[in-house]
């Protein structure tokens, strides 16, 4: 299994980096402590989380998945053995990327996380109210301090990525090594074209959320009774479970059979096949979902089988 870099930061990850969305949310504590042990004893290294993370879930107030990270970190005592990918902008709490916003939500950020830094920061969202110079201004402070080791961006346009590499080439400040799109097998657009464009020129390492289109790429999912008591089934309903997503499921289905594989590692390796992708960022709740995720790591999918997948995932 081969590592992979970061941009331009230094920093290199496995080819799966772990979704801690689900931390305090889908997985309590305990769970959640099992599947970052197992996820690094696997042999990957990287865990992306956010400050508002799980504020959503009522009785939540934001906050929770970077505390289940801290107190495993504090356990387990290796803070050395793993990345911490956060971010910053999204949490109703404290909002955008203001460089007093993003020097007050760090601080609450690294006390959460019980360590005096943060491997990747990110931009969780633009904020078109911010200069983007004042953003990179405040997170340059943080680089300096230690506190932070590389900067990244999350739901950026191309445009908008463009402008903060170019603010940051001309003052000479950090620049935004990554960046975080929607991306799977159906989800095709905001990667492809302008962006994989971007960054495959500028050396910007993508790492997609929603590799699996929250949960519809296991196979899971295939008629409205499947989604019945799941906390994701709205957004399958809606987004995925049409002609277009069955053509899909259809398509992992013959991979899956063709490779002795299951459809979500399937789904996986063909992201981490992607020429324009880094690494995929996944979620598991249970250590044997994330042992069969990990699993995709080293699925190699012949070169007919990639492009069958294309062809099914294509508008």
């Amino acid at each position: 299994m081969q590592d992979r870099p970061l941009g331009r930061s230094g920093l290199r990850t496995a080819p799966l980096i772990f979704g801690g969305n689900v931390f305090g949310w889908t997985a309590d504590e305990a769970t959640s402590h099992r599947l970052l042990d197992a996820f690094i004893d696997g042999g990957f290294n990287a865990v992306d989380t956010a400050d508002v993370y799980s504020a959503w879930v009522p009785g939540h107030e934001g906050g929770e998945s970077e505390r289940v990270i801290g107190r495993w970190l504090k356990a387990r005592g290796k803070r050395d053995d793993v990345l911490i990918l956060t971010k910053v902008a999204m949490w109703p709490r404290q909002p955008g990327l203001s460089a007093a916003n993003i020097e007050a939500a760090v601080e609450g950020s690294l006390r959460r996380l019980q360590t005096d830094h943060i491997d990747l920061y990110q931009s969780h969202r633009d904020d078109a109210e911010t200069p983007v110079e004042e953003t990179l201004e405040a997170f340059a402070r943080l680089v300096k301090a230690g506190k932070v080791r590389a900067i990244g961006a999350s739901n950026f346009t191309p445009g908008r990525l463009t402008q903060s590499l170019g603010a940051s080439a001309a003052a000479g400040l950090p620049r935004y090594e990554t960046i975080q799109p929607k991306f799977n097998l159906y989800d095709r657009s905001e990667v492809e074209g302008a962006l994989a464009t971007l960054t495959q020129a500028e050396g910007v390492g993508v790492i997609p959320f929603y590799g699996l289109a929250a949960g519809f790429l296991t196979g899971k999912y295939r008629t409205a009774a499947d989604l019945e008591g799941r906390a994701r089934a709205a957004t399958v309903k809606r987004d995925y479970l049409n002609d277009k997503g069955l053509r899909v499921l259809a398509a992992l289905d013959a991979a899956a059979a063709g490779t002795g594989a299951t459809p979500a590692q399937v789904a996986l390796a063909w992201i981490m096949a992607h020429p324009a992708i880094t690494a995929p960022i996944a979620s598991a709740t249970s250590v044997v979902q994330l042992q069969e995720l990990m699993g995709a790591a080293s699925l190699v999918l012949p070169p007919e089988v990639m492009a069958d997948l294309d062809a099914a995932g294509r508008d």
